[in-house]
């Protein structure tokens, strides 16, 4: 019998090996696992069980840079059996027992990325909880929101900010949802139908600290839904602090001047000595990409016949790169949003300067005059198109040019008061109006501020929670096979 191929060993163990390091230590914790749930089935005996538990003890805490993979000897699962067969001889066959490499290997998968997953929540968490700090702070920085990039109607830059912090709630919820879905064990699946050696499938879950068992069998082997269902919640995270990165390289530069950048997160030109770039912006912006592009591949390597190791065996790399990638980016973007700069002076030059109050103005002649809309909004038009030629603001209309500009739409003017006029072309009227739920006053932006950092608080404490559980459990599995092999008797 004759080796692999070179060509296998390059381009397909060589590949899988090369993953090794995200599924090292859950495998080892799997296999301990496992032997402790054999021999509670009296299905190992003693002698076997306690070399196999105190030759996985001695790896447990080894990197996997330091573990002796090898390609030219199989896979990941086949490297390592070849490592143990060296040890301790055919003792460490019994790992085999009632278990397929593919079990270990889903087992060691789904304990990584329950990790990952974990300090995602965690850092969609901590920028939910910048957004909301930032948005109370500018709860009164009054400015122009814009649609297009074109002037749309006055606001708040702490009610632009909290459209951000939604979004994130809402995926640090999905992702939730996503570890329920990972936090469930495959073990005791067997190939595909179980295995009659072992037939308690909560023992190992719970050794294991998984929180509920997969209740089909061939389904707990193959399924990959909960993985589309992750990336696609992290796709759309990042996609949302794509489109602030955006919107803040923007509002940036000297054209608008809203924001700077902290120079903690910028990077200076060595050419032109007066530019610095908002570097971080650009990797936040471009990890959105890259995360459209890893979720269409999972998608892609997906669309396979069932019970094919293809899809899995690429997504034990892809899946766990995707979502520590994430993590980092969604770090990142805390960092920024947490030292923004934000000019609140520019930001009233730019709105007083406009014609955002149209639309109220609009209104207010639909109310004050008995005008159809459509008609107020001909007026309104007219009379900006007007100011607009005459160099002047939205703030400068008066009862005068709107007379004018009614006596061209209309045929005749309208009489209006100076003096409530006035208030409604005062942005800041516009902006302390809006006090339905959800709008942009003062007070309702607070709110919702507040509403949206006890979100983030509970979001937070509930992934620190799972982690302690996942970390709490871990121990506990590592102590009873010490314990196991410390006592003749069986555990």
């Amino acid at each position: 019998m004759t080796g692999p191929a070179e060509e296998l060993i390059d381009a397909g163990y060589a590949l899988e090996i090369a993953d090794a390091p995200l599924v090292h230590r859950g495998l080892t914790l799997a296999d301990l696992a496992h032997v402790l749930d054999l021999w509670a089935a009296r299905v190992v005996p003693e002698e076997p069980a306690r070399q196999l538990l105190k030759l996985l003890l001695d790896i447990v805490d080894v990197p996997a840079e330091e573990f002796p993979y090898d390609p030219s000897h199989g896979e990941i699962y086949n490297s390592r059996e070849h490592y143990f067969a060296d040890r301790i001889g055919d003792a460490a066959g019994w790992l085999h027992a009632g278990r397929p490499r593919r079990e270990a290997m889903r087992i060691a998968f789904r304990l990584h990325l329950r990790e990952l997953l974990t300090d995602l929540i965690q850092a969609a968490s901590e920028l939910a909880t910048e957004l909301a700090r930032l948005a109370g702070q500018h709860r009164e920085t009054w400015m122009v929101d814009q649609t297009y990039l074109q002037h749309a109607q006055p606001s708040t830059f702490g009610h632009y900010v909290l459209s951000f912090a939604y979004p994130v709630l809402r995926d640090g919820r999905r992702l939730t949802d996503s570890l329920t879905w990972v936090d469930a064990s495959p073990g005791g699946a067997g190939g595909v139908n179980g295995t009659a050696l072992l037939t308690d499938r909560s023992h190992i879950a719970a050794l294991l600290g998984f929180s509920s068992v997969i209740e089909h069998t061939r389904d707990a082997m193959w399924q990959t839904d909960g993985l589309i269902s992750a990336l696609g919640a992290c796709s759309s995270l990042l996609i949302t602090q794509g489109k602030l990165a955006e919107d803040l390289e923007i509002w940036a530069s000297p054209e608008f001047g809203y924001v700077t950048v902290d120079n903690a997160y910028s990077r200076s030109s060595v050419l032109m000595p007066q530019k610095r770039n908002p570097y971080a912006l650009t990797m936040i912006r471009g990890a959105s990409g890259v995360m459209i592009g890893r979720l269409s591949g999972l998608l892609a390597f997906n669309k396979s016949p069932s019970a094919r190791s293809d899809n899995l065996i690429f997504a034990y790399g892809e899946v766990p790169r995707a979502l520590a990638g994430a993590v980092r980016t969604t770090r990142l973007a805390s960092g920024v949003v947490r030292t923004l700069h934000v000019h609140p002076e520019r930001l009233w030059s730019v709105l007083v300067g406009s014609f955002a109050q149209a639309s109220d103005l609009a209104e207010y002649l639909l109310q004050s005059c008995k005008l159809d809309y459509r008609s107020a909004y001909h007026v309104v038009g007219h009379a900006v198109r007007t100011a607009v030629e005459q160099g002047l603001r939205g703030v400068d209309l008066d009862p005068a040019a709107l007379d004018a500009a009614a006596v061209a739409v209309l045929g005749q003017p309208l009489g209006l008061d100076a003096g409530p006029l006035a208030r409604v072309l005062d942005p800041r009227e516009v902006v302390r109006s809006r006090t339905a739920a959800g709008g942009a006053a003062p007070a309702e932006v607070c709110r919702m501020a507040a509403a949206c950092a006890s979100d983030a608080t509970d979001l937070g404490r509930e992934a620190r929670t799972r982690r302690e559980h996942f970390q709490a459990t871990e121990q506990a599995l590592i102590a009873a096979a010490q314990q196991a092999i410390g006592d003749a008797r069986q555990p």
